[in-house]
């Protein structure tokens, strides 16, 4: 059977290729620097500033899986005739290459849509996202990695300079990079303000509680107000009237969120190295940060010395002006620089000195 369409030219392969492979490496590296931040190994370092810097490098994560979505189809549409190839195995780096195509597709397939599923907040699957999607990436990653090496000589070729450039192949091309342009520049609002208006099918937005979104609410976290409540810090207790009174410090900050959607806003509160000072404690010590949530994967997390000692990390009383919403934290929640959404504990009600 003979396929003689420019999309099956390997030329038009090598190029949807180069740039889906581009895209991979970049969700990729930002994917291990998210599962470092939540899951640190003891050599793992990351800074508190700029502090968008989570901000943009989950938000290249999802931008970068969203763009690989068309530049996939297109890579399968591409080689799909090689399916079609007899004899099946012609040699052993012929059953490398098919034998990386199957692994690829299926773990690339996995990632992508899962991902989307996730990002959509959709769990139809049963098993724990995180650690599954971490998995299978390094699954994704061996496979292009042996791909590439076996194929490598078909790509130099590919990838010379057209002296005789196909008119229909270059349509097929061009077809590709616009539509995933589109979903890009479609998506890209979560985490990109001034797309915003564009991105029609971004799934966060400024709509929520006091102009930010909310992915758990206070009554799913089972958490109401406690008129008895108050902060333990290193066995020393502060009512929110103590709290209030300590000089305080608002700063721009986001909520930026795992799922790639953030938020700026203005949040007011106390320095936690304040409180710490107040509490007889370094600022710089890791604390771990208890909420008064029971139940959720997230109701601590561990706050390092880098963040503790950052004046800008607070334990945030205020959201744009206002007296914080049951589902953004109250009385108190950790608002860093620089951090994932899930970290930033709320409803908190004790730090505890590392």
């Amino acid at each position: 059977m003979k396929f003689r369409s420019a999309a099956h030219n390997e030329k038009a392969t090598a190029r949807i290729g180069l740039w889906l492979g581009i895209a991979f490496l970049v969700c990729f590296v930002t994917g291990l620097i998210s599962h470092a931040i939540q899951h640190p190994p003891s050599w793992f370092f990351w800074p508190s500033r700029p502090v968008n810097f989570y901000r943009i490098t989950q938000g290249l994560h999802v931008i970068s899986g969203v763009a690989a979505i068309p530049l996939l189809l297109a890579k399968l549409w591409s080689v799909y005739p090689k399916l079609f190839e007899r004899p099946l195995v012609k040699s052993l780096p012929h059953a490398l290459e098919r034998g990386s195509i199957l692994v690829l597709s299926g773990a690339a397939f996995f990632e992508l849509v899962t991902g989307i599923f996730n990002v959509a907040q959709n769990y139809v699957f049963t098993f724990y996202f995180p650690a599954a999607h971490y998995a299978v990436a390094w699954v994704a990653v061996g496979s292009i990695l042996v791909h590439i090496a076996v194929k490598l000589p078909v790509v130099r070729r590919a990838l010379q300079r057209d002296t005789s450039p196909d008119l229909s192949r270059r349509a097929f091309l061009r077809t590709t990079w616009l539509a995933s342009g589109v979903a890009v520049v479609a998506t890209a609002g979560v985490t990109v303000p001034f797309l915003r208006n564009v991105s029609t099918l971004a799934w966060r937005s400024a709509k929520g509680p006091q102009g930010v979104p909310v992915n758990r609410t206070a009554a799913a976290a089972g958490v109401t107000k406690d008129p008895s409540w108050t902060l333990e810090v290193a066995g020393k207790r502060f009512t929110l009237d103590q709290l209030s009174a300590m000089p305080q410090t608002t700063a721009d900050l986001p909520i930026a969120c795992v799922e790639g959607w953030s938020q700026s806003a203005s949040w007011t509160g106390v320095p936690v190295a304040d409180v710490l000072k107040a509490a007889g404690v370094q600022p710089g010590a890791a604390v771990q940060v208890h909420s008064m949530e029971q139940n959720g994967l997230y109701r601590t997390s561990t706050l390092p010395g880098e963040h503790t000692k950052d004046p800008l990390t607070l334990l945030a009383l205020r959201c744009n002006g206002e007296v914080l919403d049951m589902d953004h934290g109250y009385p108190c929640r950790i608002i860093a620089p620089s951090r994932p959404g899930v970290l930033q504990t709320k409803w908190v009600n004790r730090l505890e000195v590392l």
